[in-house]
């Protein structure tokens, strides 16, 4: 009779598998249906949805949660365009619809810098929010205009920094993290073992707070007609209810739908309201938006994700990337042999995460470096080992203004359930053979002698850490030492300390790259991506099952998320930064 269920449930459970796959192939067939390439009407309005996630790179060719409005454009692919369209006679202006926009403070400033080279051509651009937040007025104010909608409301107050403590809660389940580090500001463990902020903690979140709300002040304000004092005044007086944002001269009126269309239509002199969504421009112009097949090319290899030792893996169900050392470094690979190639930008966007899978990393880079030209393009963040693999020399390393960066430093970190296992009622037995053979054991804590050996390990990863940056930078192990010590900077303030050589996005990062590959500034490039997206049946296969069972991180609250805990959880050498920085 056991056979016979386990039988049968075995079969419902291939039907199901079997019937999942089949509407996934559907669901992909209809996606990528014909319909034949679309075109541009003249006269079109550009259509920017500025709401949800922007991503650097597709990793997959799928994800769940693409179903129900399909797959969100890539950073470049939606800079691309913008750029293109100023110069498209079919394109009459620039339709920014603002609200809920989900990415960091170096995207938004790539996403604002493309706005405003579009309003040098001369053709208006226009934004509209309906209930939006601090990041969606800063892109939204690069338009000519702003209007909010009559019931709706403007979210701009300030900027705060919110960071959570779990020792209490994990000392109630019986749960302790472990850590060694070295450096002062090495504070990613601090959330698990501490209570509250340190002062040192405090110090670097606090000139954070100072430098983001400076650059907000000074990109802003120009664009209102205001000095920097006269918006921070204004902020102070946020959220604001549309009457109140009118009137302090935060945005230009007040307008429903019809009555922004006609708006539009008085400032294009058109008769009747065209529109083309971004998605449906770009896929018009995919053949020439990231140039053509003659051009000389130049590759834009992604680091995206908390960098792990092994292969890339692609969640097709949460969209989530882990960035593998093994897959990374396949890639430098084919790069340095593809002879097409002219030079590379890498561009990374990741907290750190294994410090040797960084250490892996970084070789390389500095191995592709010695055949071809590299230029680094620092994203929302690139520290502690997401800076780490990026000091190849002689390797020019630009960051937005907003990066998050630096956090040179290193710690030892394991999860100690001893208590939980007790309260549990789970007795564990430990024999050995060697005197540190259960020293990464989750069923007690570190014995003096155990940290004493893991100090060590932490201490000479530092030293390593430091004198790479310091060749790269071309700098003594000091000074770097005087600005590391595991403290995060944006990249303004890593630019005065010489962790970078230039501020900028995608147009300062290719005209450093022809300028290495000696290509000439005016001819046109090929950008083409790397790794290429994965095939979306490739990437579920990945996983392991076709069905995926929620994991502890995915039910976890938001707060838990922070970017050391995937790596805390293995454990081990660890090159982590400690927060991740949000605007709303």
């Amino acid at each position: 009779m056991t056979k016979f269920f386990l039988g049968l449930l075995s079969g419902v459970l291939l039907v199901f598998l079997l019937g999942f796959v089949f509407l996934l192939v559907l669901v992909m067939l209809a996606a990528s249906g014909g319909g034949g390439v679309p075109t541009v009407a003249d006269n079109s309005v550009l259509q920017l949805d500025l709401s949800g996630p922007v991503l650097e790179h597709r990793a997959a060719d799928f994800s769940i949660e693409w179903l129900e409005s399909g797959p969100p454009p890539t950073l470049l692919g939606m800079r691309q365009a913008i750029l293109a369209a100023a110069e498209d006679d079919d394109v009459s202006a620039l339709e920014l619809n603002c609200g809920g926009l989900s990415v960091g403070w170096a995207k938004a400033q790539e996403i604002r810098g493309a706005i405003t080279k579009f309003s040098e051509s001369g053709k208006p651009v226009v934004a509209r929010i309906q209930v939006g937040g601090m990041l969606d007025y800063y892109v939204a104010s690069a338009a000519d205009e702003v209007y909010l909608f009559p019931e709706g409301m403007l979210d701009a107050k300030g900027l705060r920094a919110e960071v959570s403590f779990y020792k209490d809660t994990l000392d109630k389940i019986g749960a302790e993290v472990e850590a060694e580090r070295i450096g002062k500001y090495k504070n990613a463990p601090e959330t698990y073992t501490e209570t509250g902020m340190s002062d040192a903690f405090r110090e670097v979140i606090d000139s954070m707070l100072d430098e983001m709300l400076k650059q907000y002040l000074e990109t802003v304000a120009p664009s209102r007609s205001m000095s920097p004092e006269q918006l921070r005044a204004a902020l102070d007086e946020g959220p604001f209810l549309p009457p109140q944002a009118e009137e302090l001269g935060i945005i230009d009126g007040l307008l429903y739908d019809d009555q922004f269309e006609d708006r539009v239509l008085e400032l294009t002199g058109a008769d009747e309201y065209e529109t083309v969504s971004l998605s449906t421009y770009i896929a018009a112009h995919a053949d020439t938006l990231l140039g053509e097949s003659g051009d000389p090319q130049i590759a834009v290899l992604y680091g995206v994700g908390n960098i792990m030792r092994g292969k890339t893996q692609t969640d097709p169900f949460s969209g989530a990337v882990v960035l593998g050392s093994d897959s990374f470094s396949k890639a430098l690979e084919d790069l340095a042999e593809n002879d097409d190639v002219e030079a590379v930008i890498l561009r990374i966007d990741s907290p750190g995460g294994d410090a040797i899978a960084s250490d892996q990393m970084w070789r390389g880079l500095a191995r592709l470096r010695e055949k071809k030209p590299v230029v680094v393009s620092m994203s929302d963040v690139a520290a502690s080992g997401g800076y780490y693999m990026a000091m190849a020399e002689d390797t020019p390393v630009v960051a937005y203004p907003g990066t998050v960066t630096g956090s040179i430093g290193v710690f030892f970190g394991k999860v100690n359930l001893e208590g939980l296992y007790e309260k549990l009622g789970i007795h564990t037995e430990i024999l050995t053979r060697g005197r540190f053979a259960a020293i990464d054991t989750s069923s007690r804590a570190l014995t003096e002698a155990e940290r004493i050996k893991l100090r060590e390990g932490v201490e000479q990863f530092y030293q390593t850490f430091v004198q790479k940056v310091a060749d790269a930078r071309e700098a003594t192990w000091d000074d770097i030492h005087q600005v590391a010590q595991g403290r995060v900077w944006t990249g303004t303030q890593a630019l005065d300390q010489n962790l970078v050589d230039q501020l900028g996005g995608y147009s300062e990062v290719i005209a450093l790259a022809k300028l290495q590959a000696e290509i000439d500034a005016d001819t046109d490039v090929r950008l083409v991506a790397y790794p290429a997206p994965k095939p979306w049946f490739e990437a579920l296969i990945e996983q392991g099952s076709m069905v995926r069972a929620p994991s502890l991180l995915d039910l976890a609250p938001e707060k838990l998320k922070s970017p050391a805990l995937p790596s805390l959880l293995r454990g081990g050498m660890l090159a982590v930064s400690p927060y991740a920085v949000e605007i709303r």
